[in-house]
């Protein structure tokens, strides 16, 4: 792909959203927007370790929740510049998915995915019990907005902004990654390892690279969402999360980049949607999401290509 294209595309997808937060009003509208960003940025790099190296995570919510208590914590108790808590949160979460990735990517199937499950479980308990480092079950309260110059992102408003523009530069990257060597080996890997390895690829070293890449993903929309949301809990980083950011890679489509964007959006909306149905909520949400899988395996965004193909074929009389 020429390299104009791939800034073309994610700006095709981000700059409506950009302008509809211009013409917007409300602080509601702003926040959902601003949850969907950061289970888009997410959600991408979940997609790049699981769609495209086939390396199933459960444990993500963990690589979310450090960035934010990093940020958090750095902000709140040492004082340290919001930017710069980001980035020690980024290498935090590094450093972390080296050590969780070697032994933990020798694993394949199911016993990768509990693996990463533990690792999710015990990041979560320490959020939980460490009340004197990250506030405990009440959170992590007057975490400051990022400046910039002078300039405070605490407005509804410019935190959409500052989320979304994270957007386009994760969706911009992921276009790189896929179109380039590391996505094509990645590919190989995910069709067959051992084939990989006879052809040269150094299969360890690339999935322990994708799994940091996949953390750094979740590490920045965690600061993010401290730095925007101003709060931050342990709720948020639970397992529960993590299955429902592996749902949401699955839902959109594997191994597609606009899968992983369609899938957040609309498992972060459709909640929102089903506030109306009270307690008959959790049933329909999974009624929708197994008629889905049902009828569109490969996914939402593959499945809509495939209804949009049919019909093109079908009005030019094929």
């Amino acid at each position: 792909m020429a390299p104009y294209l791939r800034l073309i595309k994610p700006l095709f997808f981000v700059l409506p959203v950009i302008l509809l937060g211009g013409l917007l009003e409300g602080s509601y509208y702003f926040t959902l927007l601003n949850l969907i960003g950061l289970n888009v940025i997410i959600v991408l790099g979940l997609n790049l370790l699981m769609g495209y190296a086939g390396q199933i995570s459960l444990g993500h919510a963990a690589f979310y929740g450090l960035g934010a208590y990093t940020s958090g914590i750095l902000t709140t108790a040492a004082k340290v510049d919001p930017f710069l808590a980001l980035l020690a949160g980024l290498a935090l979460s590094a450093l972390v998915a080296v050590v969780v990735g070697i032994p933990a990517l020798k694993l394949r199937g199911y016993y990768l995915a509990m693996a990463t499950l533990g690792f999710g479980i015990i990041v979560a308990i320490v959020f939980q019990q460490k009340d004197w480092l990250t506030g405990g079950p009440s959170g992590l309260m007057g975490i400051p907005s990022f400046q910039v110059a002078g300039f405070s992102f605490n407005t509804p408003r410019a935190k959409f902004f500052l989320v979304w523009i994270a957007v386009g530069a994760t969706l911009w990257l992921s276009l790189n990654i896929v179109d380039s060597r590391l996505g094509r080996a990645l590919r190989a890997i995910h069709d067959s390892e051992t084939a990989a390895l006879a052809m040269g690829i150094d299969a360890q070293r690339l999935k322990l690279l994708i799994f940091v890449v996949s953390a750094l993903y979740a590490s920045l929309a965690g600061s993010l969402l401290a730095h925007t949301a101003n709060f931050i809990a342990p709720a948020s980083f639970g397992f529960m999360f993590s299955i429902k950011l592996v749902t949401m890679v699955v839902v959109g489509g594997m191994a597609s980049i606009w899968g992983s964007f369609l899938g957040a959006s609309v498992l972060t909306i459709l909640p929102e949607l089903l506030v109306v149905f009270h307690d008959l909520e959790v049933v329909i949400f999974g009624l929708i999401l197994m008629l889905v899988m049902i009828f569109l395996p490969r996914g939402l965004f593959r499945g809509l290509l495939d209804v949009w193909e049919f019909r093109r074929r079908k009005m030019k009389g094929l």
